[in-house]
């Protein structure tokens, strides 16, 4: 499991709705496609990139295949995001007259 991996799995909506879905309780692949109008295919792709990136686990209970979130994976994301929360926040107004210092003949209302 890579940041890269758990951030490109993040990056799209529906993997981002499934992960959702999953804190609530562990889910049947069926149960986790339902509200989506896309093929069981292509849920099970969504699946499967959120299982490579550690995401979510999947296990066979007979013939259903169970989700389960993995909270873990989402823990290092966490960690990496909140490493730049020890920024100071940006000042737009120190920005803005930093912007017209610089460009003065750039009036950014004008566009």
């Amino acid at each position: 499991m890579t940041l890269d991996a758990i951030f490109a799995a993040l990056a799209d909506p529906t993997r981002r709705a499934i992960l959702a879905m999953l804190l609530e309780d562990d889910m049947a692949v069926t149960d986790v496609a339902e509200p989506f109008e896309m093929s069981l295919a292509a849920i099970s792709k969504h699946l499967t990139v959120l299982a490579e990136a550690g995401l979510i686990s999947q296990e066979r209970r007979g013939r259903v295949k169970w989700c389960k979130l993995e909270p873990d994976a989402m823990r290092a994301a966490t960690v990496w995001i909140q490493g730049f929360g020890q920024f100071d926040p940006l000042d737009f107004d120190a920005f803005e007259r930093f912007l017209e210092v610089e460009m003065p003949g750039d009036d950014p209302s004008n566009s």
